[in-house]
Parts: structure tokens; sequence; C-alpha cells
């Protein structure tokens, strides 16, 4: 008899326990509203760095690209067109990206 009221009594501090936790979670929590205006905010706070960011990325890809271009054209290689391509395109790569997300979000 009594373990079974020492059984009821742990159950009961775990419910209680439990209803603490959960009130507790309730009272911190904040309006989803408001948390997605304030990530939005965040995110536009940041996106004008971050295209800067990604052109000066391509800039200075196009300076290694040309460099790596000139070199392998004064040795004469015979894969100086695909190289070119390929460090011509990773920079209009970038470029276009930078802008394409800039004009989808609207900033």
């Amino acid at each position: 008899m009594r373990a079974r009221r020492l059984i009821l009594k742990g159950k009961q501090r775990l419910l209680l326990t439990l209803a603490a936790a959960v009130t507790t979670l309730v009272a911190r929590a904040q309006d989803g509203a408001a948390g997605i205006e304030e990530a939005d905010s965040k995110v536009r706070e940041y996106f004008e760095p971050g295209t800067n960011l990604m052109y000066a990325i391509g800039a200075v890809l196009g300076l290694v690209g040309a460099i790596k271009v000139f070199q392998k054209w004064n040795a004469g290689d015979q894969d100086t067109g695909k190289v070119a391509a390929a460090w011509f395109g990773s920079c209009i790569f970038l470029v276009v990206v930078a802008t394409v997300l800039q004009s989808f979000f609207g900033i």
C-alpha cells in the first residue's frame, strides 16, 4: 500500500514537472509573425554586403582565370580555349546568380 502511494506521488511529481515545463515554454514562445518579420529584416540587412562579396569573388576569379589562360596561351597548350571558357563561365555564373537573387528578393 505504501509503495503504491510512492508510485502515485512519483507520477504526480512527473506530471507537475511536465506541466511546469509546458507552461514555461508557452510563456517564452514568441509571436510567429514577429519572428518571421525579424528573420526577414536580418536577411535583408545582410543581403547587399553578400551580393557585393559575390561580385568581389567574381572579380578575383576573373583575374586568376586571366592569368591562368595567359600562362597556358604563352606555353602553347592546345586546351587554352577550354580553360578560358571555364574561367569565364564561372565568373559569369557568379554575377548572374547575384543579380538574379537581387531581383528575386526585390532589394
